[in-house]
């Protein structure tokens, strides 16, 4: 395994000063946002990858917190059906690293024309997506050079956090200032729990990556890392979609991660999971949780214990952290992984 870091273990590092630049610019923004929510009612999320695994997390704060229905989009039902939807109430928003993927920008023009206020995500502040939407979040990522997303991942979650409280959502943005804090705490960690998930993992082909509730969107995001950078089969879901058949791939050779806030009515589920994965021979590595879900995994990374909401920015950082750190054991650049451009086009 070479010792050499890498772009992404870089900018896996630069996400706290990157979380801090975007919630500051993008905090002023909450009356614009207030002003496109007093005219619709139903938020509709329009993303691919990564940003699709972000929009779950901004489904389940504004269905939570903010008391509003919202979806996630099916492009295709735009680019490739071209069909005529009535979204006069909808509010839609747009989420892409770039602002230049032609499909998502095709679909939030479609949405527009459907009658749809429009919102941005994005880092490209002179991209498309933030030029032609009715409000742009730009977020403060700087230059991501390594394929995988990992801090504008992050950087879209803060935006979508903002999103939810210019939306009315019930929670106190001064609480925003906990999730660049608890990532330096997470950077700033012994890696040692990390390094024997890796080896444990480095002669496995399959994973089984799961949360709930706002973990849901980090066990996506972590199992589509795994996918992008070390090449194996991950599935990740809600763990309520795994109790409904999938569980039964568990065994010896899949090992189970399972992504959980230390706080939170999902935790309880976790835990039970955890033990009815080892049950099946399943190595079970948890990721937060606290020391419940510690108590039921074989090896557990923990996270900072701050409120539901946030934690989901805490919690990918060490999911990013493994995959880097597997990627390079198995021989693999996570830089640069085969197949993969930073710009993903649909046709």
């Amino acid at each position: 395994m070479t010792t050499t870091t890498s772009m992404m273990r870089a900018e896996i590092a630069e996400q706290p000063e990157a979380l801090r630049r975007t919630f500051a610019e993008l905090l002023p923004l909450r009356r614009e946002i207030e002003d496109l929510g007093r005219r619709t009612r139903q938020v509709l999320f329009i993303a691919r990858g990564s940003s699709d695994n972000a929009a779950v997390y901004g489904g389940y704060l504004l269905q939570v917190h903010a008391g509003r229905m919202a979806t996630l989009g099916s492009p295709s039902v735009a680019t490739v059906y071209g069909a005529k939807t009535d979204l006069s109430d909808v509010l839609a928003v747009a989420i892409s690293q770039s602002g230049k993927t032609e499909e998502i920008v095709e679909t939030m023009r479609w949405a527009a024309g459907c009658g749809a206020r429009t919102v941005a995500i994005t880092n490209g502040a002179d991209s498309p997506l933030a030029t032609e939407a009715d409000v742009a979040l730009v977020t403060q990522a700087g230059n991501e050079l390594a394929v995988p997303a990992t801090k504008t991942y992050n950087t879209q979650l803060a935006a979508l956090a903002v999103l939810a409280l210019g939306l009315g959502a019930d929670l106190d943005a001064g609480e925003l200032e906990l999730a660049p804090q608890g990532i330096e705490e997470t950077l700033a960690a012994p890696a040692d729990v990390l390094e024997e998930i890796a080896e444990r993992m480095a002669s496995v082909r399959g994973t089984v990556v799961s949360g709930r509730g706002l973990a849901t969107s980090t066990a996506l995001e972590a199992a589509l890392k795994l996918k992008e950078a070390c090449y194996l089969h991950a599935m990740g879901m809600s763990y309520a979609d795994l109790l409904h058949g999938p569980i039964a791939v568990l065994d010896s050779r899949t090992p189970t991660l399972l992504m959980a806030s230390p706080t939170g009515p999902t935790l309880r589920g976790a835990v039970s999971l955890a033990e009815q994965a080892r049950s099946a021979g399943s190595p079970v590595f948890g990721f937060g949780g606290g020391a419940a879900l510690a108590s039921a995994s074989d090896l557990s990374v923990p996270v900072p214990d701050v409120p539901e909401w946030i934690c989901p920015m805490n919690l990918i950082v060490p999911a990013q952290l493994l995959t880097e750190r597997l990627a390079r054991r198995l021989g693999h650049d996570p830089d640069v992984p085969r197949g993969l451009n930073k710009v993903t086009q649909t046709t």
